[in-house]
Parts: C-alpha cells; sequence; structure tokens
C-alpha cells in the first residue's frame, strides 16, 4: 500500500534576523495522528534531509493528541531528527505528498526543484498534493509535464496577510501567499482568520492555517478510500 511523504522545513531562523523559526509541530503531528488512526504509513523528507527544527510558538499549542504523536520515538527519529533527503524518495512509492508550514518553508520550498519533481511525479501517478498554512508555498512552483504551473486555475488557500499581520509577521515574510498564488493564475479562497477551512480542487487539497489540519488529513482519507488501487 503506497504511503504519504510529509515535506517538512530545516530552517531555524526568518531570514535576516534572529528569531527563531520551523516546523509548526502540529502541522505535521495532527496529520500523522489522523493518518496512523486509517493505518496510512508515512515517510518524511526535508530540503537538507536530517534535522527539522521546531517553531517554539508552536509548542504553546500542544494538546493530548499532538503530545501524544510527540512522544513517539519513530515521530521524534525519523520526523524530526532523520529525515530523509529528497535523493532517497522514490516517488512511486507515494499516494500523497504534504507539505507542512512554519514561517521556514517560504524561505526554501519555492525554489525546491527537487521536491517539486518529486511532486509532479506523485500528482501525475494520480497522486495527491496537500499542504497547510505556509505548506502552500511548496506548491507555487510545480510545473506539469508541458511546463504549466500546476495550481493555475485550481482553488487553493493557505496562511493570509490578515493572519500574517496578526502573528505580527508581515514586515518579516518575503512574500504573501495569496499574492504569489494569483500571480500564478490559482484561486486564492479564504475564510475568517484562525479559523478552520480547507479545500479540495481536483487532486489538490490545502487547509489555510494550523487550524486547518486535521480538515486536510480528513478530505484526503475520504479521497483515498475511493481509490481503486486500495
Amino acid at each position: 500500500m503506497k504511503k504519504v511523504l510529509i515535506v517538512e522545513t530545516n530552517s531555524n531562523k526568518y531570514a535576516g534576523t534572529n528569531e527563531a523559526t520551523g516546523l509548526w509541530l502540529g502541522e505535521s503531528a495532527e496529520f500523522v495522528d489522523e493518518l496512523y488512526k486509517n493505518n496510512v504509513e508515512v515517510d518524511f523528507v526535508s530540503p537538507l534531509g536530517g534535522f527539522v527544527p521546531l517553531d517554539p510558538r508552536s509548542m504553546k499549542y500542544i494538546d493530548k493528541d499532538i503530545m501524544n504523536i510527540y512522544s513517539e520515538e519513530k515521530f521524534v527519529q525519523e520526523g524530526l531528527i532523520n529525515t530523509k533527503k529528497p535523493k532517497d524518495i522514490d516517488p512511486n512509492n507515494y499516494h500523497a505528498i504534504y507539505y507542512t508550514g512554519g514561517h521556514g518553508v517560504m524561505w526554501h520550498f519555492p525554489d525546491n526543484k527537487e521536491i517539486q519533481e518529486i511532486a509532479r511525479i506523485i500528482y501525475e501517478n494520480n497522486g495527491y498534493i496537500l499542504s497547510v498554512c505556509h505548506g502552500v508555498a511548496g506548491l507555487f512552483n510545480i510545473k506539469d509535464s508541458e511546463g504549466n504551473f500546476l495550481i493555475s486555475g485550481k482553488r487553493i488557500t493557505g496562511f493570509t496577510k490578515a493572519e500574517e499581520i496578526l502573528a505580527g509577521k508581515a514586515k518579516v515574510v518575503p512574500f504573501f501567499n495569496q499574492k504569489v498564488a494569483e500571480e500564478r493564475n490559482a484561486l486564492f479562497q479564504k475564510k475568517r482568520f484562525y479559523k478552520e477551512f480547507a479545500l479540495k480542487d481536483g487532486r489538490i487539497i490545502t487547509g489555510q492555517n494550523p487550524f486547518s489540519v486535521r480538515a486536510v488529513a480528513k478530505l484526503y482519507l475520504e479521497e483515498r478510500k475511493t481509490c481503486k488501487q486500495f
């Protein structure tokens, strides 16, 4: 049975500052929790492989379910300490690729051609591309075999400018997700800030913010149930 590939960041700070960032823990842990409940296996990859730093602010939002995953040796070892490198990934082993967030992804997800190629192959093998929050940055420059932006004409969502302002990060981020998405002709959708919102357009499923992780996972799991290969 094919796995799901989870993409995480190696960035530990906002570029040009000494302010810490990293993976938003719940955006990985909650997703993993939902998949594990449905007996779906996962692997973890990052642009550089190896260590994945945690955004310290995300630790304030830990609940019982997140802590249960965070306490698992397998999650810590494979998802935080020893993530795979892109060159170690065979896209044919995966039914979906899921881009987690945390502000760090904004500096190295958009231009990582290795992971873009992995995502393209998964998608063109009738697989799914998923993201939540800032993870949508990983979708911006994925192109299909004909050189077209994959998100062109697709309804997607991600962390909004209003949410950046409320988070106090509007002056330090390198771009705003909606602006870049619309430059690629995507149809950027959004709801009220910091409220759960996820949507599916074909085989692309995206969530607006950290409170949308489980909604993304559940939309994907519903799709997975209908796939003949399972």
